[in-house]
């Protein structure tokens, strides 16, 4: 199901192009599949703490997704690349039944609360009617809509979504990180043979344009994709069929960046000419166009990343500038600037520091608590720099440039030496490397180039030595990647491609999602 959020005041223009319309599905067929999900979560009451912990994800897959992991880690050693399977979807469609009791906004927008009637036989509104007479809707009724369609897609409001719950969960979290002891040289090898090709993971919702994103959550069994067909879409991870959860689809706005924020409950998306973002509160099922940000002095907002601490953005901005943007107040509370245009940003692993690389070849890192600038340093051999990206675990930097190649420094060198030098000079990519970032144990760099297909490279840190098997495969897979991301525990490897797919990988190395 997609939804159309459209800004008040705005036509549509031109007619709108003919759409094959996906069939409704049979209530009988949905409810019997909804019970036989929440059978199969039952049966995991008994398991062990590390099953519990998984229950706390969407929509009743745990329970296939840890026979897979097991079976999975069974597997030879030959393991290698398999082909894709066939193509499946999980789409669901809405139920009567009573919405659950929705939690105090922390902010409301004044215009939210009018009654304005909106347009329900638009073609991406027509699966949230339920009656003909439903042809127009209030704002606050296509909200609560929106917000039970996202719940009864996921089997009732998600456990990631309890604040207390999770508060509760994550104080007595055990590390998910491989505890069999290796070498490095055995543990190059097992990463090295253990990967398998899924289904894509927006199979199910195939983007219209190229993908610019693909994120997986931080805490729940789900994926992001966006791109430049004007949607954000989430999806359940199984590795069989990733069912769709939901479709946001944002009216004349191409998406060009869109995140989580660190607590997962909102999506920030950002366009390519546009000043205003939005910010999407999935389990409220509201959608915020931000149209001004006090003290930000730019024409557009497009590149941002999301503070460690949470609550604050960190927006690129012309000539140099980085923007700290709070979201509860909407305002810039301090900028900082480095010499010449600024190509990409990585925070330390405590957020406390601020590395900012520049198109220059320099490399700038600031001090995020008093805004200082506490080192300086030239990329080596950098003619142009494209890209950054340091490691969760604080060792390493890793900084890209458009000749291809990528320069891996020691964290605590780039801190306090005026001339660092790279540990490894990563020289596989023959194109601009434009894509970049750490699995979340660091034992992974992930380098990709949009400037030519399959140009995607993983690099065992420990070894400094770039998997020879990755991509492998009869034809082409991965196309030209804008963005990577790993799963939250290294199971799942994901990246956007020019063609409206997100390739998905399952790292068999590594037992949990």
């Amino acid at each position: 199901m997609e939804d159309v959020i459209k800004l008040p005041g705005t036509e549509e223009r031109g007619p709108a192009k003919k759409r094959t319309r996906t069939p409704r599905f049979d209530p009988e067929e949905e409810e019997q599949q909804r019970r036989t999900h929440v059978k199969r979560l039952s049966a995991l009451g008994e398991q062990d703490g590390s099953v519990k912990l998984l229950e706390e994800l969407v929509f009743g897959a745990e329970d296939e997704l840890l026979e897979r992991l097991v079976e999975e880690a069974e597997v030879p050693a030959e393991a290698s690349l398999v082909e894709d399977a066939d193509d499946g979807s999980g789409d669901s469609e809405d139920e009567d039944e009573a919405p659950p009791a929705s939690r105090a906004s922390v902010w409301v927008d004044e215009d939210d609360e009018r009654e304005e009637e909106v347009d329900m036989t638009h073609r991406y509104r027509r699966d949230l009617i339920r009656g003909e007479a439903e042809s127009t809707m209030t704002n606050q009724k296509l909200q609560q809509r929106m917000r039970e369609q996202f719940q009864k897609s996921m089997g009732g409001a998600p456990s990631w979504a309890d604040k207390k719950k999770k508060k509760k969960k994550t104080t007595g979290r055990t590390s998910f990180l491989p505890t069999r002891p290796h070498s490095q040289t055995s543990c190059f090898k097992v990463l090295l043979q253990h990967t398998s090709k899924c289904l894509h993971a927006n199979s199910s919702r195939p983007s219209e344009d190229r993908l610019t994103t693909v994120q997986f959550h931080p805490i729940a069994q789900v994926v992001m994709t966006a791109g430049l067909d004007q949607s954000v879409s989430l999806f359940q991870v199984d590795g069989k069929t990733n069912p769709k959860i939901q479709s946001i689809h944002l009216e004349r706005f191409p998406v060009h960046r869109a995140q989580f924020s660190r607590d997962g409950d909102t999506v920030i998306a950002t366009s390519l000419k546009n000043k205003m973002f939005y910010l999407y509160d999935m389990m409220e099922g509201r959608v915020t166009p931000v149209h001004t940000v006090r003290g930000l002095n730019e024409a557009r907002v497009k590149e941002f990343s999301v503070c460690p601490e949470g609550g604050a953005l960190l927006l690129t901005g012309t000539n140099g500038y980085l923007h700290l943007l709070t979201l509860q107040t909407k305002e810039v509370i301090r900028s900082m600037k480095i010499n010449g245009d600024v190509v990409g940003v990585a925070f330390s692993h405590d957020g406390s520091k601020v590395f900012a690389n520049s198109e220059d070849g320099e490399v700038y890192v600031w001090d995020m608590r008093s805004s200082r600038c506490v080192n300086r340093f030239t990329d080596e051999g950098c003619v142009k720099g494209t890209s950054i990206a340091a490691s969760p675990n604080g060792q390493y930097l890793a900084c890209g440039s458009q000749s291809g190649v990528v320069n891996v420094y020691s964290q605590e060198a780039c801190l306090n030496s005026a001339n660092p030098k790279p540990l490894k000079a990563v020289m596989n990519l023959l194109t601009s490397a434009t894509s970049m970032t750490f699995n979340p144990s660091s034992e992974i760099l992930a380098i990709a180039s949009r400037d030519e297909d399959e140009a995607v490279r993983l690099v065992h840190m420990s070894s400094l030595t770039v998997f020879s098997n990755f991509p492998v495969s009869k034809r082409k897979i991965v196309y030209r990647t804008s963005c990577l991301d790993f799963s939250p525990h290294s199971g799942f490897f994901s990246l956007a491609n020019n063609k409206g797919h997100a390739p998905l990988f399952r790292l068999l190395h590594y037992k949990d999602f």
